[in-house]
């Protein structure tokens, strides 16, 4: 397993003074576009949820949207989406959070999860916490039986887990 994370760590570019001066992006793009690693990241992620009985994935926008829907597939599972304000049709949950670098906005569809779901959560980068606690609030609006949460990559030296009162967390990849 090591030698996995290690293999999908090394792909991984950093991007200094991205999107602003001072911050080090992650660019997972170098390891999107690579079959095996891209196949590697998504069975890691979802073998780690095989046995918990997943009824629904929800990816947050945007690169949330592309291992989450991998997971969801392998899972069986339905994938919810959480989007930017007005991208979704239907009436919303929405809930406003804090980035490292400006705010924003989340928002879920009403109808998109049932109490007897069981839910992951995915995102590609778990940093301040800010998008991962604006999520976790509008899936608790739904009550769901159970909330897993994983991540691509966690910046812990940002200590967002720690907004994350105490989730079930699993980040593949840690710096």
């Amino acid at each position: 397993m090591n030698n996995s994370i290690n293999q999908l760590k090394k792909s991984i570019r950093d991007v200094p003074d991205f999107p602003k001066k001072g911050i080090i992006f992650k660019d997972i793009t170098t390891l999107l576009k690579e079959n095996d690693n891209l196949k590697l990241a998504a069975d890691i992620l979802t073998e780690m949820y095989s046995n918990k009985g997943i009824t629904k994935v929800v990816g947050i926008e945007s690169r949330g949207f592309i291992l989450g829907s991998i997971i969801a597939y392998n899972l069986n599972a339905g994938f919810v989406l959480l989007r930017k304000p007005g991208k979704l049709p239907a009436d919303c949950y929405s809930v406003s959070y804090d980035l490292e670098y400006g705010s924003d906005t989340l928002e879920i569809h009403k109808d998109a999860i049932k109490s007897e779901d069981i839910i992951l959560l995915h995102d590609d980068l778990l940093a301040t916490g800010g998008s991962a606690m604006a999520a976790l609030k509008l899936i608790e609006n739904f009550k769901p039986e159970k909330i897993f949460i994983n991540f691509l990559i966690e910046l812990k030296f940002l200590s967002g887990r720690e907004k994350l009162n105490g989730a079930d967390i699993y980040s593949l990849i840690k710096y």
